[in-house]
């Protein structure tokens, strides 16, 4: 018995041995990489690509944007059909669940390489990325959605962290290339199922946020100084990525979006776009979630207030002074 169970365990050490090979042989030297979609993640992302030594292809709405990585090398495009059919690898780093459809849609119709690799990196509906890895495996390519977290630190950094869903071979795939923009690469099963992870993530992040401001909002009214406060947090049972790297009571971090009027960061837009892509979810799975629906709703109001550009921190602000409208 002994005999055979250090066999399955080295015979599972030897798959991942195989596994490791390859991802290297795939991602081994430059590759043509196209990039679609350069904002606040996109942009520093495709950087990143290019310092690991790979051509960059890039297209965006934005001409800035596109001359802004032209400057560093990388070729730029009118459109996405040709920058797909120029690149061995494609990620679309893009906003929502239409626009993804649409790019995808777009580049199949000019024709694509069946040896191009799609990544979509974006955050979107697991469905809606099931749609898109059918189209693209119909017309004799490959997909796998792999959404990030870590923020605009994480891509700037090259730390983020990578939630892949696909095949094993596919994982093995892309990988290496990823690994040229993240630290931790998780294959979390078969297509749809990264965005799962990412969304259900997304609650987290939003519902944490909204906590902590609440917690510090309470904490300054009942005397305490912020910054004890904020330290208590994070060498407490209350530590969370919001009350360590991004707190929302402006001072108490000079990176934070806080500091600087809520400018940049993760906008509030796109955290009420995710949570509303928990809320479709768990209505199809028939999955409760009061604490997801209350959080929307907060950002909701938040968005109706103008506030959809600001980082989704700027919530503190506005139960700060919730009590004063």
């Amino acid at each position: 018995m002994a005999f055979r169970v250090l066999s399955f365990s080295n015979n599972l050490k030897h798959t991942a041995q195989i596994g490791e090979l390859l991802a290297r042989s795939f991602c081994s030297g430059p590759k043509n990489v196209g990039f679609i979609g350069l904002g606040n993640m996109g942009t520093p992302m495709a950087s990143n690509l290019m310092a690991k030594g790979h051509k960059l292809h890039v297209f965006d709405i934005s001409a800035d944007a596109k001359e802004g990585l032209k400057a560093k090398g990388a070729s730029t495009y009118d459109n996405v059909s040709d920058l797909a059919k120029a690149s061995d690898f494609v990620v679309t780093m893009l906003p929502n669940n239409d626009i993804v459809a649409d790019t995808y849609d777009s580049i199949l119709k000019g024709g694509i390489n069946t040896s191009t690799m799609f990544i979509d990196s974006s955050t979107i509906d697991p469905n809606v990325a099931k749609a898109v890895q059918k189209k693209i495996k119909a017309a004799g390519a490959n997909f796998v959605d792999a959404p990030v977290s870590g923020g605009v630190p994480g891509a700037k950094n090259a730390t983020l962290t990578f939630m892949v869903g696909g095949t094993q071979e596919e994982y093995d795939r892309v990988k290496g290339l990823l690994e040229g923009m993240g630290k931790k690469i998780t294959h979390c099963g078969s297509y749809g199922m990264g965005q799962a992870a990412k969304v259900c993530n997304n609650m987290m992040l939003g519902i944490s946020m909204c906590g902590l401001a609440e917690c510090m909002n309470l904490a300054i009214r009942l005397g305490l100084d912020a910054k004890v406060f904020a330290d208590i947090i994070n060498a407490s049972t209350g530590r969370c990525w919001a009350s360590e790297v991004n707190n929302p009571v402006p001072g108490l971090i000079a990176t934070a979006p806080a500091a600087n009027q809520y400018a940049g960061g993760f906008a509030t837009g796109l955290i009420t776009k995710d949570l509303g892509i928990a809320s479709a979810v768990a209505t199809t799975s028939n999955t409760p979630i009061p604490l997801g629906a209350l959080t929307h709703q907060i950002y909701r109001t938040l968005m109706a207030k103008g506030l959809a550009n600001k980082d989704f921190s700027v919530v503190y602000d506005f139960i700060k002074n919730s009590d004063k409208a």
